[in-house]
């Protein structure tokens, strides 16, 4: 393998209408797990876990649509995307005290090192990147 190859490991979940957010964030709790984040980078995977639950929660409120969901992590960045079949790309909105809804993507900016929104013929993908935060060591 030349130098310049890239390993990942990745997952995808497919989450109807029925499904809950709640099933997305376990579900990827149980992935980030396996990288060992919950240990070594909790705060990241509280991030992650906050950000899975705007965009399911978008996919499935504002596109009325199927919430696609995948992982990869590339050692470098944990790329979280999720498709829905709405060609409307979200952005971020003003904060607005009469509003109660509306700030799901001011926190994936917050959140995330990059987002970004990419059309498809047959919708758009919400792609995120997540570095993890390493925590100390216990004791210090």
């Amino acid at each position: 393998m030349s130098e310049s190859s890239l390993r990942a490991v990745g997952w995808a979940r497919s989450l109807p209408l029925d499904s809950s957010v709640k099933t997305a964030r376990d579900w990827a709790r149980g992935h980030l797990r396996s990288l060992g984040w919950t240990e070594s980078a909790p705060d990241t995977v509280d991030d992650v876990l906050l950000t899975i639950s705007e965009l399911v929660t978008n996919a499935h409120v504002h596109a009325h649509s199927a919430a696609h969901l995948v992982l990869a992590w590339d050692s470098r960045c944990l790329h979280v995307s999720v498709h829905d079949t709405s060609p409307r790309l979200p952005t971020p909105r003003p904060p607005d005290a009469e509003r109660t809804g509306g700030r799901g993507m001011l926190l994936v900016e917050a959140l995330a090192e990059t987002w970004q929104a990419r059309p498809c013929p047959d919708g758009k993908t919400v792609h995120a990147c997540f570095r993890p935060a390493l925590s100390a060591p216990r004791g210090h």
